[in-house]
This record gives C-alpha cells, sequence and structure tokens, in this order.
C-alpha cells in the first residue's frame, strides 16, 4: 500500500473540548461521501475506537507510543490503513500531554509528529471572544514540528458569537474549518470510567454517530478538510506496515500441522468485556489459534474445543449481578483454568477469575475478593514479568496502563505475574498453573513472541 495515504489528526487545547465528537463525525462525514476511512485512536483508550467502528465500518485501532514504543506507530498506522481513502486520527487529552513525566511521549504531538500528519484543532469556544487567537496561536507555535493546519470551533453561541471568533482567528492564520453549535443530541453518557461504550448502547450510540456526522456535515468545510489530509507525505520510517506475523518465524512442515490442528481460543466479549486491542485476536490467528468470541453474559458453556481462554477488560463491576447469575459458564471456566489450561486475563478478567465481585460469587479461580471503590487507578506502568508464565518468560519487560476503580485482595498471589517499576516499585497480579492474571492492560504488537507462546502453550497443555 502507498506510506503516503491522507490524513489528519484531531486534537484539542484540553480534554472536553470535541474531539471525539468532531473526529467521530468527521469520520462518518467522509464514509458517507463513499471514502474508506481508517480510524485511529492516539492512547490507550478502548471506548472511543468502538465509536470511531460505528461510524466508519471498519476496526478501530489504537496508536500508543509509550504502550507500543514510537517505532511501531507508523507501522500500526499503515497496517489499519490498508485498502483506505484517508486516515482520521483522535487524539489524546490535550495536544501536547502525553505519559507522566516522560515528555512529549505518547502525546497527540508525538504521534502526529511521528505520521508526519497535519493537526485540526478543535476549540470549546463557549467562553471566549477574541482570546481564542491567542489561545490557538500558542498551540500552533509551541513545536515547530507540529503542523496546526487548521481549527474547528465547538460550541458555538450564535452567528455573532462565529463572526468574532473569525474575526480574531485571522490575525493568527491559521485557517477556521469549521464551526459547530452546541447540540446536546450527539453527546454521549458517561460513568465511572468514561464514556459508556457501544456494545451497551447499540441502537442509541447509532443515533449519536448519527448526529455528530450531520453537526460535521453542516458546520464544516469537507472539502478543505480532505484537502489538507491530501498534504501529508510519506509516513517517516519506511512503507512497510506492522504485520501480526513474526518476521523472523520461518514455517517448517511441523508449524503446517499444527495449522491443521489449530487450537480454539476463546476471547470474552459481549457488553460486560469491551477493552480488547484489534491486534491481539490477529497475532493470535497469525500464531496458528482459532479464535472465537463468546459472551459471558449471554452464553452458559465456553466454545467447542477450548483450548485457551482470553478475558480482557470492560466493565465487570456494572454487569456483577448477571455474570454471577451466569453459574454454568463461571464453572466452566474454573475447570478449564484447574486443567492448567492458558488463560490470560486483564482488569475486567482479573475481577472475573476472583472468588468474589462486591459480594457475588465469581469464577474462583483465584482466592481473591474484589470490589467497587471510590479511587481511580489510572497511568501508565512499566513492568517486568517476575518468573515464567503462560504470556512471558521470567524477565519480560512489557509497558502497560492501567484504569480501573476496583480493587483485589490480595493484590498478587504467590507467584506475581508483574514487578512494576512505575510509579512506585511493587508487584501484583497473579500466575498459577496455567494463569495470567493482572491489573494491567498490555498491547501485544509490542512483544509479538506473547501470542506465540500463548498458543504453543494451548496446544501442549
Amino acid at each position: 500500500m502507498s506510506a503516503s495515504v491522507p490524513r489528519l489528526v484531531i486534537a484539542a487545547p484540553s480534554s472536553g473540548s470535541g474531539k471525539t465528537t468532531v473526529a467521530t463525525g468527521l469520520m462518518a462525514a467522509f464514509a458517507a461521501r463513499g471514502l474508506a476511512v481508517s480510524p485511529h485512536k492516539v492512547g490507550p483508550d478502548y471506548i472511543d475506537p468502538g465509536y470511531h467502528a460505528l461510524a466508519t465500518g471498519r476496526v478501530g485501532r489504537n496508536l500508543d507510543a509509550y504502550l507500543c514504543g514510537p517505532e511501531l506507530v507508523g507501522p500500526l498506522f499503515l497496517h489499519g490503513a490498508q485498502g483506505c481513502d484517508i486516515a482520521v486520527v483522535e487524539g489524546v487529552m490535550g495536544l501536547y500531554d502525553g505519559a507522566a513525566g516522560e515528555g512529549e511521549l505518547a502525546s497527540t504531538a508525538h504521534v502526529a509528529k511521528l505520521l508526519r500528519a497535519p493537526v485540526v484543532l478543535v476549540v470549546d469556544a463557549s467562553s471566549q471572544s477574541r482570546s481564542v487567537a491567542a489561545l490557538v496561536h500558542g498551540f500552533a507555535s509551541w513545536d515547530p514540528e507540529v503542523r496546526v493546519g487548521g481549527v474547528i470551533l465547538n460550541k458555538v453561541a450564535s452567528d455573532r458569537h462565529e463572526e468574532l471568533l473569525r474575526e480574531a482567528l485571522e490575525q493568527a492564520g491559521v485557517p477556521v474549518l469549521g464551526a459547530l453549535r452546541r447540540a446536546a443530541q450527539v453527546s454521549t453518557p458517561s460513568r465511572h470510567l468514561g464514556l459508556v461504550p457501544v456494545a451497551e448502547r447499540q441502537g442509541a450510540a447509532v443515533e449519536a454517530v448519527a448526529a455528530m456526522a450531520a453537526q460535521v456535515v453542516d458546520g464544516c468545510d469537507l472539502g478543505a478538510l480532505e484537502a489538507l489530509a491530501r498534504t501529508a507525505g510519506a509516513v517517516p520510517g519506511g512503507s512497510a506496515p506492522w504485520t501480526p506475523a513474526s518476521p523472523a518465524h520461518h514455517p517448517t512442515r511441523s508449524d503446517e500441522a499444527d495449522q491443521q490442528r489449530a487450537p480454539v481460543v476463546a476471547v470474552a466479549g459481549g457488553p460486560a468485556f469491551t477493552f480488547s486491542y484489534a491486534e491481539h485476536s490477529e497475532l493470535l490467528a497469525a500464531a496458528g489459534a482459532e479464535v472465537v468470541t463468546f459472551d459471558p453474559l449471554r452464553d452458559e458453556e465456553l466454545p467447542e474445543g477450548t483450548a485457551g481462554l482470553v478475558i480482557g477488560g470492560g466493565f465487570p463491576e456494572v454487569y456483577a449481578s448477571e455474570l454471577s447469575a451466569n453459574a454454568p459458564l463461571r464453572k466452566a471456566v474454573a475447570a478449564l483454568a484447574a486443567s492448567g489450561a492458558p488463560v490470560a486475563a486483564e482488569c475486567a478478567g482479573l475481577l472475573y477469575l476472583c472468588r468474589e465481585l462486591d459480594g457475588l460469587p465469581m469464577c474462583g479461580v483465584l482466592d481473591a475478593g474484589a470490589r467497587m471503590t471510590e479511587r481511580l487507578t489510572l497511568g501508565y506502568r512499566d513492568a517486568v514479568a517476575v518468573g515464567d508464565s503462560v504470556l512471558a518468560a521470567a524477565g519480560t519487560r512489557m509497558r502497560g496502563h492501567e484504569f480501573h476503580r476496583t480493587a483485589v485482595e490480595p493484590g498478587s498471589g504467590a507467584e506475581p505475574a508483574w514487578g512494576v517499576r512505575s510509579p512506585r516499585p511493587r508487584v501484583e497480579g497473579f500466575v498459577e498453573r496455567g494463569v495470567h492474571a493482572s491489573y494491567l492492560h498490555t498491547h501485544w504488537a509490542s512483544e509479538p513472541g506473547v501470542a506465540r507462546r500463548f498458543v504453543e502453550r494451548c496446544r501442549t497443555s
């Protein structure tokens, strides 16, 4: 594919400015024009990509320079953008906000530079007029390597307000590419960890995305935005997309035989377990697994022939009653784990494997209790595998992300999953038999051997 796919990065001075509304609406508007749109999200967030997928009909993908390393941002972008006419990348937090204490690392600005993509700045103009010019000038001039190609004004109160804003921005030298009025119908409900995922809203989410698209079509110059996207040159660092197949792995006859008996890896999905990076299933399939998704809220049995289980993140605390009520599946998960089969659980998956969650019985795989708390645990983590597990050999270093309002007691087992280096040294998680359970969300593209090791254990356990 071409490494010069047209692309835009949608950024803002701060969170809450309207990035998701503009980015999702723009994706849907471009798609309605007949363009194949590649959706991307800067950072570790799982929820926004679900809305992006609704808008474009393609899998939403993350670009995280902390989890995967800066060197993988371009290849992962090209992997997701294959066959597309244009790409839209939604930023994270404020334009220059990155990993704490790491400078620009993992910020929207960092990713925009890695992709050599023009930035569209979404500004909440609800409480300002002429001052908007100083704000935009500051963001556009702060880093000369970041090219702010235009501004979209959000929450504009009236025609007169828009006129004042446009007059002020003429002096800043950054073109206004759109002005959006306040619109309640484009808002999406939030709760303790952010927006409510698409899988929990279905029809309402479709309506919200349609409203976002209508607002962008009415208020933005789509032609100018597309033209700006086409000014992006080749992605730096070469034109090779990332591939889930390990470049160091050369198939042998033995491998081909293994492919004929592909182990079934069950991956939890449905409304309670919506947090998963698309690359994980792609890596599992490339390693020779048959990946089958199931819904712990609805399915009373694991997929037929399950040899391994992956339970990612989500909101089991919201669905604790329903998950607990599905006793047949809880017993099936416990039996699979007791057999020594590989089980990988992250965050929500960890809670599901516990003895109980907020007093309700869970799978009982781990002798630990989980509960909701008032405290938000949030941030990137630098981690090292404490011992050998189904995911990693001892000493394997991976970077992860924590995002939860729950606590597990005890916080680690006799054999912890990870030794976490930051923000304070500690151990966390559980490694028992074939189980690897932890609060850390990791991106397996950064360490493709994780998926291959997991599938190999599925074949031999």
